[in-house]
């Protein structure tokens, strides 16, 4: 009978269990269910799950749809937006470990949990790391999380599921295009992806000391300046921040404090209800509506920039105002076969585009069960294998026409328009809002800012265009670097990794690494040509 009413008896110790007779993995007695890291209590009357779930997500619900003229800001306490590979800890995946088992338990989440290989001897220009996993909604967006925010290249990926079971194949070098081997980078790896023994995620507290501004609006020249300025006049300090503009809109997330006290300033009702009029004013400008909101502390959980980033966009509605250009080409279509929807994206190269399409995808509720990814000099295709998360394909050529938009959006909000600037410098206060106001004065917009603070320095990077959205004057470039300090803020092209052809080395060993490499690639091939999603396997 299933389930078994006591687990098994264990083998004696030199009893020997063929493959035959091998114990069948079976779920524990509910009586011996105490409890689980969600803090469900198990009673007798209802039936207890088969597996207690070692796995607990924390993905917020979407926001609020909001009107294509409004303008919304949210006060919270703010988790970092820092790089998370400054940080000693692995990043946490969204994974805790329940409390309390017994060794039968500690076995069977010991089967499910997710299995790492990282190995530099499989292929000869990039680092191999393959993670075999139980098939849960989320655990391929968490997977290249780790490897997007230890700002890692994905040149190659193979994602296939079999049955309930989920391997995934990442070919990853560093941003300068060389494979890992850096020992504390590997073990740091493993570590993150490996989850056992991962702690509760992080979340955000009244000790953090920081206080999170979320600002949706239309974008216009001078607007961050004009925010920047009114901060400053309320006595906040800015620590943090990331911006994005995108169809002529832009989401912001501003991490601040007291500029005295150096105190979170949320606990204050009255302050941050002057704090809300006086940003709601300003992103308002001329016209158009606008509307705030308070997040509640208790209710809010730590969630990654970037994906906070995407989903006020969507809330916004940006992919409704997306170009028709002809890359990023995508299409969708159905594999009536075997029941999937198949998703093709061909676009150039750029950090970060595995884990803008696999967060959108996850977000609108789809599950990938087979992909491939390959980049071909600075082209990337991907192709993913797609059902909703109830099994069924997309059903409808109004859902495809809507898939295919909001993907075009996420890969454009992300795309490197414009001239990087790096600005390094002491912090003070009123920095930022002297610097936005400089690029103002000299024409130039910015299209996308990351502000970071640690200790007294300030590491700042912007992308500026000209108002017309078209590549900066270098002369205005020239202008805002001979104010604000040349050797302070710098013209650097973004890293974009080139990876090393292996029959320049001329060593057998790169050639046998390289075959391997194919060999693998040509397995994974021929396990979709198996399963009827592709036609051929050569």
């Amino acid at each position: 009978m299933w389930p078994p009413t006591a687990p098994r008896r264990r083998p004696e110790p030199n009893t020997k269990i063929s493959a035959t007779c091998r114990p069948r993995r079976r779920a524990p007695p509910p009586s011996s269910l105490s409890g689980c890291a969600a803090g469900v209590h198990f009673h007798p009357h209802p039936p207890a799950p088969l597996i207690p779930s070692r796995f607990k997500y924390f993905i917020p619900s979407p926001p609020p749809r909001l009107n294509s003229n409004s303008e919304n800001l949210s006060v919270r306490p703010a988790p970092s937006v820092s790089s998370p590979s400054h940080r000693v800890k692995p990043p946490q995946i969204g994974m805790a470990r329940p409390a309390n088992l017994n060794e039968y338990e500690k076995l069977l989440l010991r089967m499910d949990s997710p299995r790492v290989v990282i190995d530099n001897a499989v292929c000869g220009t990039a680092t191999l790391v393959k993670v075999d996993s139980a098939r849960k909604h989320g655990v391929l967006l968490e997977a290249v999380q780790v490897l997007t925010d230890l700002n890692l290249t994905i040149k190659k990926a193979y994602i296939s599921s079999d049955g309930r079971w989920f391997m995934d194949v990442f070919h990853v070098t560093d941003q300068f295009g060389r494979k890992l081997t850096d020992e504390s980078v590997i073990s740091y790896l493993e570590q993150s992806l490996d989850t056992d023994g991962v702690e509760e995620p992080h979340r955000p507290s009244e000790e953090a000391g920081l206080t999170s501004l979320e600002l949706t609006g239309d974008d216009r020249p001078g607007l961050l300046s004009e925010v920047f300025a009114v901060l400053v006049d309320l006595g906040c300090a800015v620590t943090e921040a990331k911006v994005w503009t995108h169809a002529g809109r832009i989401a912001c997330l501003v991490s601040v404090k007291d500029e005295l006290s150096g105190s979170p300033i949320h606990r204050d009702a009255q302050r941050i209800h002057g704090i809300e009029s006086r940003l709601r004013h300003v992103l308002k400008g001329d016209h158009g509506s606008c509307s705030a909101r308070t997040a509640d502390i208790s209710s809010m959980a730590a969630t990654h920039a970037d994906r906070r980033l995407h989903q006020l966009l969507f809330a916004d509605c940006d992919y409704e105002r997306t170009s028709s250009s002809s890359l990023p080409s995508i299409s969708v279509h159905n594999c009536s076969e075997k029941g999937y929807s198949v998703v093709s994206v061909q676009c150039p190269d750029r950090p970060k585009l595995l884990f803008d399409m696999v967060y959108t995808l996850t977000d609108m509720d789809y599950v990938v069960f087979h992909g491939t990814i390959d980049t071909d000099d600075d082209l990337a295709h991907q192709e993913f294998y797609i059902r909703h998360k109830d099994g069924s394909p997309i059903n409808s050529t109004a859902e495809q026409q809507r898939v295919i938009q909001i993907l075009r959006a996420a890969i454009e909000r992300r795309t490197s328009e414009g001239t990087r600037l790096e600005l390094c410098i002491e912090d003070r206060l009123g920095l930022l809002s002297e610097v936005t106001r400089t690029f103002r004065e000299n024409g130039l917009l910015i299209a996308r800012a990351e502000v970071s603070t640690k200790g007294n320095v300030a590491s700042n990077v912007f992308y500026v265009t000209d108002v017309a959205g078209q590549p900066a004057d270098p002369k205005a470039v020239d202008a805002v670097r001979e104010k604000i300090g040349p050797h302070f803020l710098l013209v650097k092209e973004e890293q974009r990794p080139r990876l090393p052809c292996p029959a320049a080395d001329g060593g057998e060993e790169a050639q046998v690494a390289g075959n391997i490499g194919i060999y693998l690639g040509n397995l994974f091939r021929r396990n979709l040509f198996n399963l009827g999603l592709i036609k051929s396997c050569s």
